[in-house]
């Protein structure tokens, strides 16, 4: 893995299949460097998903190394602090909301890191006055709409105060005006760096720097 402190992950000749299927990943590299901003994009099983899942170690590559801030990961217990500095937005709202109510779901995350409850209400409001919610806390998560609960498992991103962000298709069921208040904190908040899944090019446009394709199981960049 390279040395220069501005790498935040480095992943070389990363290779992974889902069982009786082709590999979906299949010698990939990826250099991401401290204030990049890439849009990732790609078709339908294309890996992009599978991508953010084995950086963030939820997914184990059949072969390759996997950097991240300057150290290799391999081990459950070496993706512990990239899980605490970069946050992952999954592609299913679903598989992100699990507390009874929204402000359960956004504390949560502070919670674990060691907020204490007065720091985590804090930090809830905030957040939810950040993304418009103000006034959800009592809201059942299972029970918003699709919009709400993609805006909610956004906050509880945000709510951790990440280094770095992972998101895959932010946008997703989202009105042109919450969008737009998406596009102007990802805007306002420069010292983020990210990569972003998303069929919305429009919205990469205007939120990231370059744009990269997935395709053939690698990444290359398109502009």
């Amino acid at each position: 893995m390279g040395t220069d402190n501005n790498i935040i992950l480095e992943l070389d000749d990363i290779t992974f299949g889902y069982p009786s299927r082709r590999p979906v990943l299949n010698g990939l590299k990826l250099v991401f460097f401290k204030g990049q901003r890439i849009g990732l994009t790609g078709g339908n099983g294309s890996g992009k998903t599978t991508l953010f899942h084995i950086i963030m170690g939820l997914l184990k590559p059949n072969t390759g190394e996997i950097g991240a801030f300057g150290k290799s990961r391999e081990t459950e217990a070496d993706f512990k602090e990239v899980r605490e500095k970069i946050g992952l937005l999954f592609q299913d709202s679903d598989d992100q909301l699990f507390c009874p109510t929204v402000a359960e779901d956004i504390a949560f995350g502070p919670l674990n890191l060691g907020k204490t409850q007065n720091e985590a209400r804090e930090i809830v409001k905030k957040t939810l006055k950040t993304f418009g919610l103000l006034g959800f806390e009592d809201r059942v998560s299972y029970k918003l709409s699709s919009g709400e609960k993609r805006l909610v498992s956004l906050a509880t991103v945000i709510a951790m105060n990440p280094e770095v962000l992972l998101l895959d298709e932010p946008t997703t069921g989202l009105d042109t005006k919450t969008t737009e208040r998406i596009v102007g904190f990802l805007n306002s908040h420069t010292e983020l760096s990210y990569i972003i899944i998303s069929h919305d090019h429009d919205f990469l446009e205007r939120t990231t720097q370059c744009r990269y394709e997935m395709a053939g199981g690698k990444v290359d960049k398109n502009n």
